[in-house]
């Protein structure tokens, strides 16, 4: 994994990084901005005699921001068993698709690289939140185990533990295929999905592909994965049916190629793909509008320049 960079320079760079942690930790920009925000007003509530024993400002901040996430992704399991189907992480435009006007809002403050791909956000899920926290600061961001251990509250053999066992389920995510393969795979499958053409969906779509989708009890979505190229194909072909004057855009989601689905200039979906070997074999559709504001406004801008 290439480290986003441990290092932290001025207060707009602090910022940044401490966004870029938490999303990475939790999966959801307005959550991470939330903590952020936490943790600021912590170190604004501190005594200026307290503050100014803190060698560096920017370590503090982020192990109170490791800390703050470590509890909502501790809360978080129990609020997903609620979640209307399944829950998925919140997709990312690409930072040049983004309103260069808005450099505070969190989306603008995204590194993007293999570590928010959607498919790698996925597997982080899967682990505890100890896991987590250990495995992004250590591998993805090059954070000492001393200083995780602070965060966690835990030795630092402990957290070195920690991230083995999560790098152990890192394995599982497979390496993403080439962006310009995947592009053209991508506009393959917007193509026949444009036609309506379930023959050509299949033979895009591996035999074994899984389709989920996030709709969060606000947007019509599939509660259970769909699972099946043929499946997927006819699910596919349905909703294109059902949703007249439905248009679909190649953009770039989490770093790589995917889809946004938009009707009369909102955003509806924005589907994120694995391709391996030219097929499909996982899409991820996200529908529920809340996770889906940063997309209206980074169509919004396209259409001003």
């Amino acid at each position: 994994m290439v480290a986003v960079g441990a290092g932290i320079d001025g207060t707009a760079g602090e910022r940044r990084q401490l966004i870029n942690v938490a999303y990475r930790l939790l999966g959801s920009l307005a959550e991470s901005e939330d903590a952020v925000q936490e943790a600021y007003a912590r170190w604004y509530a501190l005594p200026r005699s307290r503050r100014e024993e803190i060698v560096s400002p920017g370590a503090w901040l982020t192990k109170v921001t490791g800390r703050i996430c470590l509890d909502v992704l501790g809360s978080a399991r129990a609020r997903r068993e609620r979640y209307v189907g399944a829950w998925l992480p919140e997709p990312l435009p690409d930072r040049a698709e983004w309103d260069r006007g808005h450099g505070s809002d969190p989306a603008d403050q995204m590194v993007l690289d293999e570590s928010v791909s959607m498919a790698f956000l996925v597997v982080l899920e899967s682990m505890t939140p100890a896991e987590r926290v250990a495995f992004v600061l250590h591998d993805v961001f090059r954070y000492p185990f001393a200083e995780i251990a602070d965060v966690l509250g835990r030795t630092p053999a402990a957290c070195k533990q920690l991230a083995a066992s999560a790098r152990r389920r890192a394995r599982l995510a497979r390496d993403p295929e080439a962006a310009a393969g995947q592009a053209d795979t991508v506009r393959h499958v917007k193509e026949a999905w444009q036609a309506k053409d379930i023959a050509a969906l299949v033979d895009l779509l591996d035999p074994a592909a899984v389709m989920t989708a996030d709709g969060g009890g606000m947007a019509g979505a599939a509660l259970r994965p769909i699972e099946g190229g043929t499946r997927i194909a006819q699910y596919m072909v349905a909703i294109a049916d059902r949703a007249a004057g439905l248009e679909l855009l190649e953009r770039t989601v989490n770093g790589t190629p995917g889809l946004v689905a938009r009707r009369a200039g909102t955003v509806m979906t924005v589907a994120s793909f694995e391709v391996t070997d030219g097929r499909v074999t996982r899409i991820w559709a996200v529908r529920n509008p809340e996770k889906l504001r940063p997309w209206g406004q980074a169509e919004e801008a396209r259409v001003r320049r």
